[in-house]
């Protein structure tokens, strides 16, 4: 699923600390064209976000040390322009509300469909190539 605008310039950042997901993700968006870099620590993560711009970062909401929901309430704090999915393998309650609440463009329980959620990063994409 090709986005008209070209996704190869663009660098998501994808921050769960199971290896297996970040591996299945990187691998997913690379399929359709899509770079990814990866972090299992959302504190390297957020050392990378202070000397980058993120166009599009997808989050995991359970990890440890800091969650999702608290890395993405920091990041909008510093960059306001930078879109965030969240991922879940086990929704909480008001973990969906709670994240759209907070700015989050799309949420996605694991397993999720592929489609769906590419449809939601090129969405992203597109969104942050736009003229501010």
């Amino acid at each position: 699923m090709r986005s008209e605008k070209s996704a190869e310039n663009h660098v998501v950042c994808l921050v769960d600390d199971d290896p297996l997901v970040l591996n299945s993700l990187r691998n997913l968006l690379a399929s359709d064209g899509i770079s990814a870099r990866s972090f299992d620590k959302t504190e390297t993560f957020l050392a990378h976000i202070e000397l980058h711009r993120v166009e599009l970062v997808v989050l995991d909401i359970r990890m440890a040390g800091m969650s999702g929901l608290e890395v993405q309430a920091h990041l909008s704090s510093i960059c306001c322009q930078t879109r965030v999915i969240i991922i879940t393998g086990s929704e909480g309650p008001d973990d969906e509300r709670n994240a759209m609440q907070a700015g989050a463009i799309a949420f996605f329980t694991k397993p999720f469909d592929d489609e769906q959620f590419l449809a939601a990063v090129h969405g992203a994409l597109d969104h942050s190539s736009e003229p501010a």
